[in-house]
């Protein structure tokens, strides 16, 4: 399939296609024309990119996750690498979240301050 008719069938720009091809996520096929020619495997692809992204994951993260998955489901071959990266993940994501808490409790302190007048 073309890349107008894969953008409509899983909602993801055809800008973004492009540039996740750019970034070594998707390896569509060409046909003698030049055109890009995108299969079922690339669906697949795509909705584990989605999937990842999702968790918050960079794309270049991803990047390295994808080799990893194996079957229909995101499974993940087990790897020294792979667990590494997730320990790292997760502690950006606390991380992150601590300072979300932080700047929930100085907006609610605000928010406090100004209802009390």
């Amino acid at each position: 399939m073309k890349i107008g008719e894969l953008s409509k069938q899983t909602g993801i720009s055809i800008r973004m296609l492009r540039y996740y091809e750019e970034q070594g996520l998707l390896h569509p096929r060409r046909t003698h024309s030049g055109y890009r020619d995108y299969n079922s495997k690339d669906i697949q692809t795509l909705t584990r990119i989605q999937l990842l992204s999702a968790a918050g994951m960079t794309l270049s993260t991803i990047l390295q996750f994808l080799p990893c998955i194996r079957g229909d489901r995101p499974i993940f071959e087990p790897c020294d690498e792979l667990r590494n990266l997730l320990h790292s993940e997760i502690k950006a994501v606390e991380a992150q979240t601590a300072r979300l808490a932080e700047s929930k409790a100085i907006l609610s302190q605000f928010l406090t301050e100004i209802e009390q007048g």
